[in-house]
Parts: structure tokens; C-alpha cells; sequence
């Protein structure tokens, strides 16, 4: 049987901290690409330090005359993240850090496995094995601590960059531990946030004073008690943050842009690939499946497995676990899946509407527990699946 009475704990980080600058600048690149042409194929990853970005990696387009076009926005693309993150520090400034683009053409055999599958279809991208979560413990049907820890920073970036909060900086974490009562949190037992401001002379007295009503804001007020331990800027000052501060690379938050460790993760990142590569289009209808199995009633908890090879288009496996939660038996809900959605990456595209550039958005603050957006941006969030499960069973 399941535990029922915990703590668990989970982390965020803002969009100013290092990796989550480099996931943005990696899926701005991909954004542009996919503007250009739908079926573009793209696999960029970033690399900052102290005023310097790196961008590598390989970008396919049909036309070599409007790759060619492409290749020479780059150096902007990334100038036009910083700016809108906010960076103008000495050594880290959106206009004057020297930009070196390495991207080149894709390898023509991992091209040749994309677009002619084994199978006469169009193949995954890699191969791989992709987790989907979904839980009633909140609305988005996310685990509580990493809900929680994104809005916090969400928030606090609000404030900064409208200008009500200037003294904070870009470059911020935050770190939730939540009680659980018979598998349900009830109260904060720790709130941990470390986040960059403007001057030494500014002690964790100080920072806390900003930043504790924004907190309020966002957790439910029940969950905080005179219990609640806080933990802001533990280690005094914290000026100096982002590329400058540390060194950033796309692809080492994972954690961070799923579940916050409630759930599995095959390990594949997300930024920066295009979807073809089914580490991001294969992890997001994972989350769509397990989201709408909850919200039919189906479970109060779902995790959903898929697996794919390289070249082939349908997964290998599929695999559920309700966690005892179940109101339909997993294996039930495993033939129901592969029933009411076409899990093939060109199936998988077309069903979610993945080839638009709506990717930068996902950079921070989580790829799951989003609002769907008009324009098909976070489409993996919506439950829209929930009456053909229903009528499957």
C-alpha cells in the first residue's frame, strides 16, 4: 500500500536562472524555425557563462536558401531573450555578450529514420521511454510542491519586471515542502527562496519582506502556519546571479519541467528539440493521456509509460499504474489510450497541434498544470479526451 502520510518536496527555478536562460534561448530558436516551416527539424542546445552564449546543435529546413535566412537571425534571437529576462548586469548584458552560433544542417541518417519509418510512416525521432502523471491534488491536476513552486517565482517575476519590485533580479529558486494527511498536503512545513537582488547592503530580513506577501499570495493561507519553517536567501547576499553567477546549458532541469520528482522521467529534455523527437511530443501526450484518465474519474492518480525506437512509428509499450486510485484496471485503461489517440509522432502531432511555434512559453515555470492558450500553446494540458475514454471502457 501506498504511504498516505509524508513530506515530500519540490523545487523551481526562474527564467533568469542559468539552464532555464538556455532552454528559453533553445526553443526561441526552435520557434523560429517552426515559424518558417512546420515540419522544420530542430535540436539546439545552449550554452552561457559569463558574457558568452554558445548555440549548437543541428536544424533541417527544405529550402537551404531560407536556412541560410535563418542561420543569420540567431545571434538576435538570443539578444531578444536576455533583454525580455532581464539581464543587464557588467558581465552578463542582453546587448553586449558575444553570441557564437554553431548550428548546422541535420545528419541525413537521423533524417532518413524520421521520415521514413520502418513501418512505412513516419518514425520517432529516438528512441526512449516517456512519463505522463496526472493527480486530484490540485485543479491543474498537479502535485501540489512543484505547482506551488512554480507560482511563486511565476509571481515574483511579475513584480519584477513590471518595475513594483525593482530590487529583485532575474535569477531565483524556490523549493516547497509540503505535509501530507491521509495523501492529501495540508500544511507547508518549509518554504525555501533564494533569489538575486540588487545590492550587498540588502540582508534575507530584507529580501523577506519583499517577497513574503507575493508567497501568501499564491499558497493556500491554510497551509501556512506559525510551523512553517522560511528560508530566504540562506546564505546572505546574492547579487551576482545568472551565466555570470554559474554557467547554464539546456537540458539540466528536467525534474523542474515535469513533475518535480512526484513521478518518473525517462530522462529525454525537452527545450530545444522539435517534435518530431518524441522525448518532448511523446512526454507531452503522456501528461495528456494520464490528465484526461484522471479527469474522466477514471483514478485520482495516473502514471502512463511510453516507449518508442528509433525509425519506428508506434510505441513499443504503453504501461499505466493508478496507484491503487484506479476506478478501471490499468490495463484496461492501457488498451483505452491506444484506442482514442493515434500515439505514432506524426499521430501524436496532429492530434495536439505541435507544429506551431509555441515552445518558448514552455521554457519556465513547468511544461505541465498550464492553461491551454488560443493560439495551441500548452494543448497537451486540455481534457478534451475525456468522453471518448468514458465511452472506450
Amino acid at each position: 500500500m501506498p504511504r498516505s502520510n509524508y513530506i515530500f518536496t519540490s523545487e523551481s527555478v526562474s527564467e533568469g536562472h542559468p539552464d532555464k536562460l538556455c532552454d528559453r534561448i533553445s526553443d526561441a530558436v526552435l520557434d523560429a524555425f517552426i515559424a518558417e516551416e512546420p515540419e522544420a527539424r530542430v535540436a539546439a542546445e545552449t550554452f552561457a557563462t559569463t558574457n558568452r552564449v554558445v548555440i549548437g546543435g543541428e536544424v533541417g529546413l527544405s529550402d537551404t536558401e531560407k536556412l541560410s535566412q535563418q542561420m543569420g537571425q540567431i545571434e538576435q534571437i538570443a539578444r531578444d531573450c536576455i533583454k525580455d529576462i532581464g539581464y543587464e548586469q557588467e558581465k552578463f548584458h542582453w546587448n553586449t555578450v558575444e553570441v557564437t552560433n554553431l548550428l548546422h544542417e541535420q545528419s541525413a541518417h537521423i533524417a532518413q529514420g524520421v521520415d521514413a519509418g520502418s513501418d512505412k510512416d513516419e518514425g520517432a525521432g529516438d528512441q526512449g521511454i516517456m512519463f505522463g502523471y496526472a493527480t486530484t491534488e490540485t485543479p491543474e491536476l498537479m502535485p501540489a510542491p512543484i505547482q506551488f513552486s512554480h507560482a511563486i517565482l511565476k509571481r515574483l517575476a511579475e513584480v519584477r519586471k513590471s518595475g513594483v519590485e525593482s530590487d529583485l533580479g532575474p535569477d531565483a529558486k524556490s523549493q516547497i515542502s509540503l505535509r501530507y494527511l491521509d495523501g492529501r498536503p495540508v500544511e507547508v512545513t518549509s518554504i525555501v527562496l533564494s533569489t538575486q537582488h540588487s545590492s550587498e547592503d540588502q540582508d534575507s530580513g530584507y529580501i523577506r519582506e519583499i517577497v513574503e506577501p507575493y508567497i501568501r499570495e499564491v499558497i493556500p493561507n491554510e497551509w501556512i502556519t506559525l510551523n512553517t519553517e522560511w528560508w530566504v536567501n540562506p546564505t546572505g547576499t546574492f547579487v551576482i546571479g545568472g551565466p555570470d553567477g554559474d554557467a547554464g546549458l539546456t537540458g539540466r532541469k528536467i525534474i523542474v519541467d515535469t513533475y518535480g520528482g512526484a513521478a518518473p522521467h525517462g530522462g529525454g529534455a525537452f527545450s530545444g528539440k522539435d517534435p518530431t523527437k518524441v522525448d518532448r511530443s511523446a512526454a507531452y501526450a503522456s501528461r495528456y493521456l494520464a490528465k484526461n484518465v484522471v479527469a474522466a474519474g477514471m483514478a485520482d492518480r495516473c502514471t502512463l509509460q511510453l516507449a518508442y525506437a528509433i525509425g519506428v512509428s508506434k510505441p513499443l509499450s504503453i504501461y499505466v499504474d493508478t496507484h491503487g486510485t484506479g476506478q478501471v484496471p490499468d490495463e484496461e485503461i492501457e488498451r483505452i489510450v491506444a484506442q482514442c489517440m493515434d500515439l505514432t509522432p506524426r499521430g501524436i502531432r496532429q492530434h495536439l497541434g505541435m507544429n506551431r511555434p509555441i515552445y518558448q512559453r514552455t521554457a519556465a515555470y513547468g511544461h505541465f498544470g498550464r492553461e491551454p492558450e488560443i493560439d495551441g500553446g500548452f494543448s497537451w494540458e486540455k481534457t478534451d479526451l475525456v468522453e471518448a475514454l468514458k465511452k472506450a471502457v
